[in-house]
């Protein structure tokens, strides 16, 4: 006659395994303690006929450590970031009110003030020249470059038009060239503007300065503050 055994009698033998509980839908992550729990109730249900070998008990182990390691190094890492973040944002908030020298095509003539670039000259070059056009493409002054002072070849000018009149405040458009061999090869113009504000990019994008006359120009793009 055979006996009937209950549940309970074998779970205690382990001759029953019961499956692992289901991981909560609210997280998504395995932490450590959950980790420890499942890992427990695995060793507790497993058939004691074919008991789980050390190599692959270590195994799981050293995927665990793996990922508790990278997820630290991932915590450590945006810790940092953060950090930087706000280090760059502070010493770049002692740039306002100073004046920025950027790539630039276009700069701002102010009432009674100038407008102020510089270019770097090439090697071999014997000499350059600024021509500076209104917003409609009509020339109004042309002028020669200074002599480079630590690598920038510097101009500014005043609003005073070639003709001997004074231009209205505003936008205007220059164009650099330098000498080479006889020939006139353009330049990259770069202008000098004042910071107005810095701004904080967000998602690691980086630091924007807003500079008067011109808008918004990531720091990485400034060639020299002055």
């Amino acid at each position: 006659m055979t006996s009937a055994i209950n549940t309970a009698t074998l779970q205690q033998l382990g001759l029953l395994q019961t499956p692992p509980p289901a991981a909560s839908s609210n997280s998504a992550q395995l932490g450590q303690s959950a980790f420890l729990t499942l890992m427990t109730t695995q060793l507790q249900n497993q058939d004691p006929l074919q008991p789980m070998d050390n190599s692959q008990f270590l195994s799981q182990m050293a995927q665990f450590g793996t990922v508790s390691g990278i997820q630290g190094l991932q915590t450590s890492l945006t810790q940092l970031s953060n950090t930087l973040s706000s280090s760059q944002a502070l010493q770049a908030s002692s740039l306002v009110g100073r004046t920025a020298l950027v790539p630039q095509n276009t700069g701002l003539l102010s009432t009674g003030g100038v407008l102020q670039g510089a270019v770097t000259m090439p090697a071999g070059a014997t000499g350059g020249t600024v021509k500076i056009y209104d917003m409609s493409g009509q020339l109004v002054r042309s002028m020669s470059l200074d002599t480079p002072v630590g690598g920038f070849a510097n101009f500014q000018w005043n609003g005073i038009e070639d003709n001997g009149s004074q231009a209205p405040a505003g936008q205007y458009q220059v164009q650099t060239a330098a000498n080479i061999g006889g020939t006139s090869t353009a330049l990259q113009t770069l202008i000098a503007a004042p910071v107005d504000s810095v701004i904080l990019g967000s998602s690691g994008s980086g630091l924007t300065l807003n500079l008067g006359g011109i808008g918004p120009v990531a720091l990485s793009d400034v060639q020299q503050i002055m």
